[in-house]
């Protein structure tokens, strides 16, 4: 079980306050509360249309909230889509979210965009200071999948690879920006018990770069392994926030998801 260390001292990394979001008559959150320690991965679970990846959607600026309020490191925070990169945030999706044309390298160069200097004119005329900004890009991306035991992998092309290397790219994509927030949503979908072993090490080193981690995961057991703490999701509300003992022990979550078999 994960023991995680987080200094009481310094604002949380991420606090959700009172967040709702509603779709027409539709409630999908309901005045959801709870923050995210710097240092720390924190867990997210849930039943299907508990709100989950609404509540990411949130963080990442695609539904905004009728109400409530979102803090990064202590300042309120307005994300906007295409300056998530630049704010330190980065999120990995359901799907991977690769583009097959692109080599491995070339896609987890992309994910570094948001956060180039450099402008379009100065991409067209092929200025120094293009090509100095792109080998940068390319440097940390390469470090990226080093990072993650794929950099052999760099010039091939996703759809030649097995499943658990395309999810790493996507991984390293997310990563190469060295953010100070990382939301992973569901990492483990799809992946075999070997790969998803791999996984809980790569995420429970995460923190120790600087970074914290959301995770949305329905496989229960790799949540209990990594998180520090779990907030519980049910209907857009709330039920239940605490460490994996406390969660695993509240029988409003044990009826409300983990008596249940997850999908």
């Amino acid at each position: 079980m994960a023991v995680q260390h987080t200094d009481q001292s310094v604002p949380p990394r991420l606090r959700f306050s009172d967040i709702s979001v509603r779709f027409g008559g539709l409630t999908a959150l309901d005045g959801v509360s709870f923050a995210v320690p710097a240092g720390a991965v924190v867990g997210i679970i849930g039943p299907n249309g508990a709100g989950k990846t609404t509540l990411f959607n949130v963080v990442c600026g695609f539904n905004a909230p009728a109400a409530g309020s979102l803090e990064l490191d202590g300042d309120t925070f307005r994300p906007r889509p295409h300056h998530l990169t630049r704010r330190g945030v980065a999120r990995t999706m359901q799907g991977l979210g690769l583009f097959s044309g692109l080599t491995v390298l070339e896609n987890v160069m992309l994910g570094l965009e948001g956060s180039a200097r450099h402008g379009a004119l100065q991409d067209a005329l092929a200025l120094p200071r293009s090509r100095r900004g792109e080998a940068r890009l390319r440097e940390r991306s390469l470090q990226a999948l080093d990072e993650l035991g794929i950099a052999s992998h760099a010039a091939s092309l996703p759809d030649t690879l097995p499943y658990g290397v395309r999810k790493k790219t996507a991984l390293a994509r997310a990563l190469a920006g060295s953010p100070r927030l990382l939301l992973l949503d569901e990492p483990a979908g799809g992946l075999t018990h070997e790969d998803i072993d791999e996984l809980a090490g790569i995420i429970r080193a995460i923190p120790a770069t600087g970074c914290s981690v959301v995770l949305v995961e329905h496989h229960v057991d790799l949540v209990m392994s990594v998180c520090g703490r779990i907030a519980v999701l049910d209907f857009g509300k709330l039920i239940a926030e605490g460490t994996p003992a406390e969660i695993g022990a509240n029988p409003a979550v044990t009826d409300a998801y983990l008596g249940v078999e997850p999908v």
